[in-house]
């Protein structure tokens, strides 16, 4: 589904990413983590064409991605969200993902009296349990729900790829755990990047992850794999596991 070879992104000298290889299979809900400047929401961005890589590659579905417009690589099936969601508060939430179920469609037929919604939407309501929220004004909606929204928000468009940036942060307990079951949902028809930081939330729903530190892959396997690694423990703890030994009276 999605293969990253030898990525390299380079921003005034500073190396975000340095020779980055990334090999994604086909429904599979993947998280991506590392320690802040990692270069996480790079790769990210890289894979969605907001910034183009200074070597590499990047393909999706046999695609090459490099290149590509951001507008042209949603049209291939990639979908992402940001940390911050962005929805339209002014709009009801079927009119949010409406909207966002039109982007193929031209211009003109968006100014057109809709009749119903599309099966898209009702689909993207359904998974994301906001049906009985269908007419109510996005901009009253909780923090949680915002997030579900923008997530519906992409599946509407009916991505192959989504690649989520920090879902659950600021999320309650019930809304984390709500969220890593609608992904897990997500993920039976749809290959799932998930990056994230709420490790609890990381060891209840993950299958598979992937460590960035300093813009390498430190290193990739299932939870328990990585976080018994002393690579990834000294990364996110500062020391390595025998110097806690050495410290013990």
């Amino acid at each position: 589904m999605l293969e990253l070879r030898d990525v390299q992104v380079v921003f005034d000298g500073f190396r975000a990413l340095d020779g980055v290889d990334l090999t994604v299979p086909e429904g599979e809900l993947r998280f991506l983590i590392g320690p802040n400047g990692a270069g996480k929401t790079t790769l990210i961005d890289v894979i969605t064409g907001l910034t183009r890589p200074a070597a590499g590659s990047v393909r999706f579905g046999g695609h090459d991605l490099v290149g590509r417009k951001e507008h042209q690589i949603v049209r291939l099936g990639v979908g992402r969200t940001f940390q911050t969601s962005v929805v339209f508060e002014e709009l009801t939430v079927v009119e949010n993902l409406d909207l966002a179920a039109s982007f193929r469609k031209p211009l003109w037929s968006l100014a057109r009296r809709r009749r119903g919604v599309t099966e898209a939407v009702e689909e993207a309501l359904a998974r994301t349990g906001l049906e009985e929220l269908a007419e109510r004004s996005a901009g009253v909606l909780s923090h949680g729900q915002r997030q579900w929204l923008e997530i519906g928000m992409l599946l509407a468009q009916r991505p192959r790829l989504l690649l989520l940036d920090e879902p659950v942060a600021g999320m309650s307990r019930e809304e984390r755990e709500r969220t890593g079951e609608l992904l897990t949902q997500i993920a039976a028809d749809h290959t799932v990047i998930v990056v994230e930081h709420d490790m609890e939330f990381l060891r209840r729903h993950a299958s598979k992850v992937t460590v960035l530190h300093e813009g390498k892959v430190l290193v990739e396997g299932s939870v328990d794999q990585v976080s018994g690694d002393p690579r990834v423990q000294e990364v996110y703890l500062g020391r390595r596991p025998s110097d806690a030994v050495s410290e013990r009276p």
